[in-house]
């Protein structure tokens, strides 16, 4: 299925555009980071920097304005860069059956569906990446939802997977998203004009004022406000904030089974959910890419959380205010220190005392069965010496009994309930 002329078109205007983009960058940090040229770069851009710099500070919702309005000029933000043509049908086709059997979507298909990516939102954030998505290199995960919305849009991929035993009705439409986790607003990639997905960004709306709510009260410990989306809004745009967001402040588990396990449970938003249904990956392919991609990827957040709050000095960053940007190297405190590479300590505490982290390391919780579980353990030395040395918390919910077994260091399984 080929693109349509006009579709093709923006295409090609939108990554014209944001080609333009990446080019004036390059020349902003040629001369910024060059031995000589900052100087005249100051001088320069000095004038203009000052005035942006105190709007920015008086009226930041101006300033976002003025920002988006020239990024709008300069290219089209609105178009969706979703050019799947370089990727062969075999890949793509590869792409679609793992990404729906990973999560145990292959059956009941709903009339929508969405993929949504994560990223964040902050001013004057040297840790910004480590607010975006870890999964996709410290960038927004917007665009991996778009391909993967695109290529499961095709009809004949549907007809392909159709031969596999995976029916997707032809009415199905897949939308990929974005939810600002600063922000809590969820953009939808769609041009289509249909009563559901109006309801749905109405409903989207909703939950995100509710959920802006709840992070206003963590951050600010107040009840009181009545407008936490604007303060929630205000604090992504202001560029003396030190905790725009907790991020992954507080994760203690990863959870791979159908989401009905917990759908009950009120998580706190401390815990990783992977969708997963063992019915549907007998021999263990599936589990065994589940443990040994995303649950590390887990790990190390988790691990980079631990040490930076346990040691701040030695393994985190201090603190936001003092800290001095070194090249595109890292960050030191003040101009003497050494280079600093964990979390900074607003991240992590509420105030210079109080920690709002809980140091722990990740368990993991698995319904699948105990047989599986041992035979990918032993096959993969990587997760013989995370569950081995204690790293992580190996917990098996065995899916006909629901007996709990918790793996020890030696790698035996210990009853618990």
């Amino acid at each position: 299925m080929k693109e349509s002329p006009c579709s093709q078109h923006n295409c090609d205007e939108a990554l014209e555009g944001y080609s333009r983009v990446c080019k004036l960058k390059g020349i902003y940090q040629s001369l910024k980071y060059t031995f000589t040229t900052p100087f005249a770069l100051a001088e320069s851009l000095g004038l203009i920097s000052g005035i942006w710099m105190g709007l920015r500070c008086l009226a930041p919702k101006s300033a976002y304005k003025l920002k988006s309005a020239l990024m709008k000029f300069i290219r089209k933000p609105e178009e969706i860069m979703t050019s799947i043509d370089s990727i062969s049908f075999t890949d793509q086709y590869a792409y679609a059956e793992n990404a729906l059997k990973m999560i145990g979507l292959t059956n009941n298909f709903a009339p929508i569906i969405v993929f949504c990516g994560h990223g964040s939102t902050t001013e004057n954030n040297a840790y910004a990446t480590a607010l975006d998505c870890g999964a996709c290199g410290g960038r927004h995960g917007g665009s991996n939802a778009r391909i993967l919305a695109a290529i499961l849009n095709r009809l004949d991929i549907k007809k392909e997977l159709a031969k596999n035993g995976i029916h997707i009705p032809e009415n199905t439409y897949f939308i990929a998203a974005e939810h600002n986790t600063t922000t809590d607003q969820v953009t939808l990639y769609s041009k289509q004009t249909l009563d559901k997905i109006d309801k749905l960004k109405a409903d989207l709306k909703k939950a995100g004022g509710a959920n802006s709510l709840l992070r206003f009260i963590q951050l600010e410990n107040n009840e009181k406000e009545k407008n936490a989306e604007t303060h929630t809004w205000l604090r992504s745009r202001d560029w003396a904030q030190v905790r725009p967001e907790w991020g992954l402040a507080r994760n203690t588990a990863f959870i791979i089974a159908p989401r009905a396990l917990t759908t009950s449970l009120d998580l706190d938003g401390r815990c990783f959910l992977h969708s997963y249904d063992y019915t549907q990956d007998q021999d263990g392919v599936f589990l065994t890419t589940i443990l040994t991609a995303p649950m590390i990827v887990a790990q190390w957040i988790n691990m980079q959380y631990l040490f930076s709050t346990v040691d701040n000095v030695a393994y985190g960053s201090g603190s936001k205010t003092t800290k001095n940007i070194t090249g595109k190297i890292g960050i030191m405190q003040g101009n003497a220190s050494d280079l600093m590479t964990g979390l900074p300590l607003q991240s992590l505490y509420k105030n210079d005392m109080e920690a709002y982290h809980e140091p722990q390391r990740l368990l993991t919780v698995v319904l699948a069965p105990q047989n599986i579980l041992k035979k990918i353990i032993h096959d993969q030395p990587d997760l013989k010496k995370l569950f081995g040395n204690g790293w992580i918390q190996l917990s098996c919910i065995e899916p006909n009994s629901r007996k709990i077994y918790l793996l020890n260091r030696d790698l035996t399984w210990q009853q618990i309930n």
